[in-house]
């Protein structure tokens, strides 16, 4: 039996395939497009980045060609700042050496002028007597004044039993402290300036005169003994010892044996290569007096000190005759000079007189333990002695410490030799 197949329901459903296929091509078309405005914009995105990238990187480019040229500039005035150091540095070396030969050559002709005046002052006796004497005052004085009216020296000190560093191991011994100053020639210093984490780093300080830890207390002497002849000549004089607790101040100015009789210890004789400049400068001066006609000085002491900005009379006494605590007042007078009102004056014969003065005096001195050692003076010590004879005419050494407690970081000891001047005493100063 034979089929019959409507050509219109074939054709219906090939068209109802065809439709069902092209929605099936719209939606992956609007997929696809989906997909694609997705993919613009991350281009987008990636564009946008990558120009901020670029633009990163030119303006990096541009800072690194800035600072390239910047170092350039940088090294090339380096460069010319380290040709000109050099020249300068060349020229300080010439102009240190024509110093150095100058202070040599200075020195020579000036003992060879004293030398002369001597063997002059020798030879000639009689009624030229004085003249010659005078003539060898104003040599001298002149010589002084050519060495500096102002001199600074220093003085380095030993490594001491207390400059110890204590050790961390129990039972052990303690540890040697370095020394951080030595003496490179007669007027230099060499300082090791030591920070934790930096190298090692030396600097040099110049002076007149370095005195070194070998150096003896009449090595020292001798430096301030020709002021002693300016002193009776009438010029004003000053020495002072200046630096920190523990540097060795009192035993430069007073001696090791004057420290141990103040504190207690045996009492005795100083020996004369322990006795500082004040004892030697005592017994000089009493000897140079006796040379001369008798009654032509009379000597006369005063010792304050300075403690707390107040100035107090070491001298001073009540009416029993017992060290009273008296403070003085400073003025300053008509001519620009400092003096100390009601300051006592006690008179001495000879130098003996003047070291039990100082003897008694040290015991009236403020003193305060330190980690350093323990009898520490805390005051400024002066001591003045007036000859009246001539021009007003000053003697005062000084010795005295900073009112600062603390370790001694250091070891050098600074000492002011000469303030010189016919008239008026001039300000000593320290560097």
């Amino acid at each position: 039996m034979p089929l019959f197949i409507n050509r219109d329901q074939i054709f219906a459903h090939q068209v109802h395939l065809l439709e069902h296929k092209l929605r099936s091509k719209e939606e992956r078309i609007l997929e696809l497009e989906t997909e694609n405005a997705i993919l613009q914009l991350r281009l987008a995105e990636c564009l946008g980045k990558l120009r901020r990238d670029h633009e990163k990187e030119t303006e990096a480019l541009k800072h690194h060609l800035q600072q390239r040229n910047a170092q350039k500039i940088t090294r090339s005035a380096l460069a010319k700042l380290l040709s000109e150091v050099q020249a300068v540095k060349l020229d300080l070396s010439e102009l240190f050496a024509v110093y150095l030969s100058f202070s040599t050559e200075l020195e020579e002709h000036s003992k060879q002028l004293l030398d002369k005046v001597q063997q002059v002052s020798c030879s000639l006796k009689g009624d030229r007597g004085d003249e010659v004497q005078d003539l060898q005052a104003v040599l001298h004085n002149t010589l002084v004044e050519l060495r500096g009216n102002i001199r600074v020296h220093c003085r380095v000190r030993p490594v001491l039993p207390f400059d110890h560093v204590p050790s961390s191991t129990p039972g052990s011994w303690p540890a040697l402290s370095e020394e951080v100053v030595s003496t490179v020639s007669d007027d230099t210093v060499m300082v090791n300036c030591i920070k934790t984490g930096m190298p090692v780093h030396n600097k040099m300080y110049e002076f007149e005169r370095v005195h070194g830890p070998e150096e003896s207390q009449d090595a020292v002497f001798e430096e301030v003994k020709p002021l002693l002849t300016s002193l009776l000549d009438g010029y004003n004089v000053c020495i002072m010892a200046y630096g920190q607790t523990g540097s060795g101040k009192t035993h430069t100015m007073m001696g090791s044996q004057l420290l141990k009789e103040h504190s207690g210890g045996q009492q005795g004789t100083q020996p004369g290569a322990e006795q500082g400049i004040i004892p030697k400068a005592a017994a000089e001066l009493f000897r140079m007096i006796s040379e001369k006609p008798a009654d032509s000085h009379t000597v006369e002491v005063s010792v304050m000190e300075v403690y707390n900005n107040e100035v107090l009379d070491l001298l001073a006494k009540d009416a029993q005759g017992n060290p009273v605590e008296q403070r003085c007042d400073v003025i300053t007078t008509s001519n620009g000079a400092s003096q100390v009102i009601a300051l006592k004056y006690q008179p001495v014969r000879d130098a003996s007189e003047v070291m039990q003065i100082l003897s008694r005096v040290l015991k009236l001195r403020a003193h305060c333990p330190t980690l350093v050692h323990p009898d520490s003076s805390r005051s400024h010590l002066i001591v003045t002695s007036p000859f009246p004879p001539k021009a007003p005419t000053h003697w005062p050494w000084s010795a005295g410490s900073k009112c600062q407690e603390g370790h001694a970081a250091g070891r050098s000891e600074g000492m002011v030799e000469p303030t010189l001047s016919p008239c008026q005493p001039r300000r000593t100063q320290i560097i």
